[in-house]
């Protein structure tokens, strides 16, 4: 037994497990019957072990929610996150009041109907979409063993908890995050499994039949099932678990709205009010005659004992880093700390620098693996992977060793056929602090990426995803390879950051945002083909940081603007020639990130787009280009999806060629001479 719950059973109040579980019940219940809205059923069947977990195992101080050697407790099952609030509020987190629960699920308040990162102290993940709590839970668990690592035991020694419930484990990211954990041997990982056998339909047996110990076992993990309203047997099994060099899962048999008369084990209890009747029924069957969010004095004052309990570990952990030298202090908190060191400007500009110079035809996921050489060594936190396309995504450096089970001092991370579980893990190792992570995969498969992409934005972390292969440039492959879309449905995504670089100077640049963008995620869409440089990378000034810029201005005025993303500059560039030979004058703009251009004064925006007809052109489908194109633009890309043959042949026959854009721009410029004459 450890000796923090040593010390909280030697401290234990004079109250019981059930008052204790009780005040967690009701406050769900009350607090979801106010709002008339919510989900009680799984706050009420799981307050037995979230009492257990949070007074006699978990690690925290309620007064320093950032604390960085603090256990990790992810509820999965977002949708009940009355549960957590409860917790936050009984063990004394700042700005969690009575009024806040009294405020569920209202406009501007604390406690919203899922837990998000950001908003409420004390909540460590944003969950809600099932699945993606656990498997971000496993970045937060990897994460620890890698800075545990680098940095021992003094600095970092703690665990990751979560509640899971059905809905987690039947998604199918939760298959490829317990193998990615299973396979790494997340021993710190522990996992509370809400085995009530309810889910919205109905009965779990309607829908699913699977063993889900055997499941996690085949994975490589611990299983075991317990009674989870019994005290004791949640104790024993998650102190057998912390010891267990495997990641654990423990099914804890509950039964869904427990104490609930009429609604107990059944999916009545999961996704609504109780009511009023119903209320006064469970009050009476718990025997808590209290009114509705009165906890009486003996039960708060035993709840912030609980969260005061970790300040004395915490204190000790600030003084033990306070001892080390100021060259072993340094890594670790500049790690933390999550700014970029002061040698990785000096990189960026170097290899910026070596692109404008050599002038190189590469494709940009070449160059992106020649920016990743360069930095890594300057970001000793810089924390690489791929889904097992590591030699098409040219994501690893060359310093970079692999993460293993047995070698946890590497930096870069096979993360196998998971783009799902890849993407999540990234955000559990951003959210966990101490590395900068970035993954690897196709632009096509980014749908498998997108719901913990959103989650990132929605969160405002620091992620990077590579995402090469970005157009039907890719070729042979054909349209199950070829993004077309994806360009487009990423762009919707707030707050995140789609980079389209032109060639390698932008490329360099595109990466060096991506970097200093520490609240938005970033996609950084990379070529399969070789693109000329057309930049010379003098100056210090990153271009692709404003979004958009003029690339070619004709001295004597604008007749035209063509503006292009990728791939498609060159064919921008080489179509402001053709138009030449006609005396048109054809402005060229570069447009590698739309959010960030977006975010320009509306002066600069008409400065670079021009008073004239616009042309876009993107290998993929129009989507928001509108917008920068005006009534009278056209856009010369795909309507359609691709088809297999040499990309050169692709261009060819879906249209993407100098002349066609040349057509496109003389066709807006007649348009334009014509809207004037009869004007």
């Amino acid at each position: 037994m450890t000796d923090l719950a040593l010390s909280r059973i030697a401290t234990q109040p004079v109250v019981s497990h059930a008052e204790m579980a009780n005040a967690i019940r009701f406050l769900a219940i009350d607090a979801v019957e106010n709002a008339k809205s919510g989900h009680p059923g799984m706050p009420m069947g799981m307050a037995d072990v979230a009492t257990v977990l949070f007074s006699r195992f978990l690690k925290f101080d309620a007064s320093d929610p950032a604390w960085p050697d603090r256990d990790r407790f992810v509820l999965s099952a977002g949708h009940g996150s009355m549960l957590l609030y409860a917790l936050l509020h009984l063990t004394g987190y700042q700005g969690v009041t009575p009024d806040e629960l009294k405020a569920f699920r209202q406009w501007g308040s604390k406690t919203p109907g899922h837990p998000e990162y950001g908003h409420t102290p004390g909540v460590e993940t944003t969950t809600g979409p099932l699945g993606q709590g656990i498997a971000t839970a496993v970045g937060m668990a990897l994460a620890e063993r890698l800075m545990n690592a680098r940095f021992g035991d003094d600095l970092v020694d703690h665990y990751t908890y979560v509640i899971a419930g059905d809905g987690c484990l039947m998604e199918g990211i939760s298959q490829e995050a317990i193998s990615l954990a299973g396979h790494l041997k997340l021993g710190r990982l522990i996992v509370l499994y809400d085995d009530n056998e309810i889910s919205i339909d109905g009965s779990t047996s309607l829908s699913c039949s699977d063993d889900q110990l055997a499941r996690f076992k085949a994975s490589g993990w611990s299983a075991t099932r317990i009674d989870g309203h019994d005290p004791e047997a949640i104790a024993a099994a998650i102190r057998h678990a912390r010891h267990d060099r495997r990641p654990s899962l423990i099914a804890c048999r509950t039964v869904i709205g427990f104490g609930a008369p009429n609604r107990q084990g059944t999916e009545k209890a999961h996704g609504a009010p109780l009511g009023t009747e119903e209320v006064e029924k469970t009050r009476r069957a718990l025997d808590w005659p209290h009114a509705p969010f009165q906890v009486p004095g003996a039960i708060t004052d035993a709840w912030r004992e609980i969260g005061a309990q970790g300040h004395a570990a915490r204190r000790a952990w600030i003084e033990r880093s306070r001892r080390l030298s100021s060259t072993g202090r340094s890594p670790f908190h500049d790690a933390l700390n999550r700014k970029l060191p002061c040698g990785y400007a000096d990189a960026m500009a170097q290899i910026r620098t070596r692109f404008g110079n050599e002038r190189p035809k590469i494709a940009t996921r070449q160059a992106s693996q020649l920016v990743i050489d360069v930095i890594a060594e300057a970001l000793p936190n810089l924390l690489g992977g791929s889904a097992d396309l590591t030699h098409s995504n040219l994501t690893r450096a060359k310093t970079q060793q692999p993460v293993r089970y047995d070698s946890l001092d590497g930096s870069y991370i096979h993360y196998g056929v998971r783009e799902h579980a890849m993407a999540a893990a990234m955000n559990g190792i951003a959210l966990h602090g101490g590395f900068i992570p970035y993954g690897g995969t196709f632009l096509s498969f980014a749908d498998y990426s997108r719901p913990a992409i959103r989650l990132a934005a929605l969160m405002g972390i620091r992620v990077i995803h590579v995402m090469t292969h970005d157009s039907i440039g890719l070729g042979e492959d054909g349209p199950t390879h070829q993004p077309v879309e994806h360009l487009a449905s990423l762009r919707a995504i707030p707050n995140l950051l789609v980079f389209r670089p032109g060639d390698a100077v932008e490329t360099a640049e595109a990466w060096d945002c991506a970097l200093r963008a520490d609240t938005n995620p970033s996609v950084l869409c990379l070529s399969r083909q070789a693109l000329p440089t057309f930049r010379d990378g003098e100056g210090e000034t990153n271009l692709v940081a404003v979004g958009a810029y003029v690339v070619v201005e004709p001295e004597a005025g604008r007749d035209v603007t063509l503006i292009a993303t990728g791939s498609e500059l060159s064919i921008a560039l080489e179509a402001a020639r053709v138009l030449e030979k006609d005396n048109i004058r054809a402005a060229v703009v570069s447009a590698p990130c739309f959010e960030l251009f977006r975010r320009q004064s509306r002066e600069y925006r008409t400065a670079v787009l021009g008073r004239v007809p616009r042309v876009g052109v993107e290998a993929a489908i129009e989507g928001d280009w509108a917008r920068w194109l005006g009534d009278g633009g056209e856009f010369v890309g795909m309507t359609g999806f691709g088809a297999s043959a040499p990309a050169e042949t692709l261009y060819r026959e879906f249209g993407i060629t100098a002349d066609e854009v040349a057509k496109a721009a003389l066709r807006g410029i007649a348009r334009s001479r014509m809207a004037v004459t009869y004007a």
